[in-house]
């Protein structure tokens, strides 16, 4: 085999791998099921918003209840508008407590209630 040969096979293969990775890339989401409503404020102990990034073409928020369960909310209901819009609010507000949102590694953000 000629070696313009080799390296069009090479770049073919190349190409097929960079392909097939860019198509799994938004399958490796947090939340394959999503709930339409929030449980109780007494129950939630955080709320983590995870931005869209190389693994997830999609923003997920991750509810853990004082209990341990976990579970994920539809970031496009009216509600969760409104509940980020509030948690954005805070965070640039210069009179909020740091302690009411907090970023942990990997660009999340953290809501206590």
């Amino acid at each position: 085999m000629s070696s313009i040969m080799k390296v069009f096979l090479l770049l073919a293969v190349m190409v097929c791998i960079s392909k097939a990775q860019l198509h799994q890339s938004g399958q490796r989401c947090l939340c394959n099921r999503i709930r339409s409503k929030l449980a109780f404020k007494s129950e939630v102990k955080d709320i983590q918003i995870y931005p869209v990034n190389i693994f997830c073409n999609k923003v997920e928020i991750v509810v853990t209840l004082k209990r341990g369960f976990r579970y994920c909310l539809d970031p496009k209901l009216d509600s969760m508008k409104k509940l980020l819009a509030n948690i954005i609010k805070q965070k640039t507000s210069t009179t909020a407590r740091p302690t009411e949102l907090t970023s942990t590694p990997g660009s999340t953000n953290t809501a206590r209630i």
